[in-house]
């Protein structure tokens, strides 16, 4: 073992020889070809090479301009390795998996003291991009809240985190936000806007959501101007699950009648009519929906039959922002409880960042000249 340990020390060392070496000779042709300079010493230098922290002299010149291209080239794995372990690491594996897998590869010092450096410098780019400058106008704002187990205070507890998903001016899509506040309530919907409006988004045109605790209280506090979607597909679920199995297909058909998408002369009133339809015959049988009715609240399920019939389809559920938590869960589940919000934060940021899908324009979105102004 301390043979090991020796030759590996010795490798090392002759690397570092190495790598000054070829600084100086590159230093010395460089100052061949540029008159009235000279070499002017050497700096404390540090950087990685097959795994090991590699320590070094760089040569210098008087006025500063010579650059080892040796350096760039070490730079070069340096980020590559980063790179590598922040993706590991987002795809569910732990820090302490990482460092296993870059010590069978690079070797034990990379793999003990290299990661937390490596997951360090993750943190602080999704840290970056979490509190970016935001657009003034976000024509559509998707918002909802995944739920997640961490560790605070020795006890482990679910806690909300809250997610705001934007469709820009451009027809692309962007994660405006990622919150962490342990209850859903109006107070923290309101937080969390005032930070997004904070960050530069002056203007939301409308906002789709499930029926989330305080919401509808905090938009009309920082976005008044702002329409309020509820997630239909919600509803129906929550429909379904009242009434007994042998009527669930028939109440389903039901619901597809009353809300309907893509027809021009289907209006917020049609729609409304035919729900109290719908609660007053299904009502007959089962109490809770015949309260359903009534409730003025309700008419939010419909604000989509307000805009352009050739987007009613993509702005009258949650969908896209369903799909973006379970890419979130898919990374979280891996991990059981998580040691903090910050590490959650982390793996959620860096999972919303890399989305290639919302690079892409979504084609006639912007039909709508209310939310799209020409």
């Amino acid at each position: 073992m301390a043979k090991h340990s020796e030759r590996e020390n010795g490798l090392q060392d002759l690397m570092e020889i190495m790598l000054e070496s070829m600084m100086i000779a590159e230093r010395r042709e460089f100052l061949n070809n540029a008159e009235g300079n000279k070499g002017n010493g050497f700096r404390h230098g540090r950087s990685f090479g097959q795994g090991r922290v590699l320590e070094f002299r760089i040569p210098r010149d008087r006025y500063g301009n010579f650059h080892p291209k040796i350096l760039a080239l070490l730079r070069d794995q340096e980020m590559e390795c980063e790179r590598l372990a922040g993706s590991l690491y987002c795809r569910g594996l732990t820090q302490s998996q990482v460092g296993e897998i870059f010590g069978e590869i690079y070797g034990e010092h990379y793999g003990k003291a290299g990661i937390p450096r490596m997951i360090d410098y993750l943190r602080s780019d999704v840290e970056r991009w979490l509190n970016r400058p935001l657009e003034s106008y976000y024509p559509i704002v998707f918002v909802d809240a995944i739920h997640v187990k961490i560790h605070r205070k020795r006890s482990v507890g679910t806690e909300a985190f809250h997610v705001v998903l934007g469709v820009k001016e451009d027809k692309k899509r962007e994660v405006l936000g990622i919150h962490n506040r342990p209850a859903e309530s109006a107070t923290a919907w309101e937080e969390i806007f005032r930070d997004l409006r904070d960050r530069g988004a002056e203007r939301v045109g409308l906002m789709v959501s499930d029926g989330l605790t305080g919401l509808e209280t905090a938009l009309s506090e920082v976005y008044p101007t702002a329409q309020l979607q509820r997630c239909v597909t919600h509803l129906k679920r929550n429909m379904l699950s009242k009434v007994r199995h042998g009527d669930k297909m028939e109440l389903a058909e039901d619901l597809r009648e009353v809300f309907r998408t893509g027809q021009k002369d289907y209006t917020r009133e049609d729609a409304w009519e035919n729900w109290t339809a719908l609660c007053k015959k299904w009502g007959k049988d089962y109490r809770s929906i015949k309260k359903m009715g009534g409730e003025i609240g309700y008419k939010y399920y419909f604000t989509y039959l307000q805009y352009h019939h050739a987007i009613q389809s993509m702005i009258h559920t949650t969908n896209w922002i369903e799909r973006l938590n379970k890419d979130f869960r898919r990374v979280l589940r891996m991990r059981g409880a998580m040691p903090n919000e910050d590490s959650v934060l982390v793996l959620m940021g860096k999972v919303a960042m890399d989305k290639d899908a919302y690079d892409r324009e979504l084609p006639g979105i912007d039909k709508d000249e209310s939310l799209f102004p020409r």
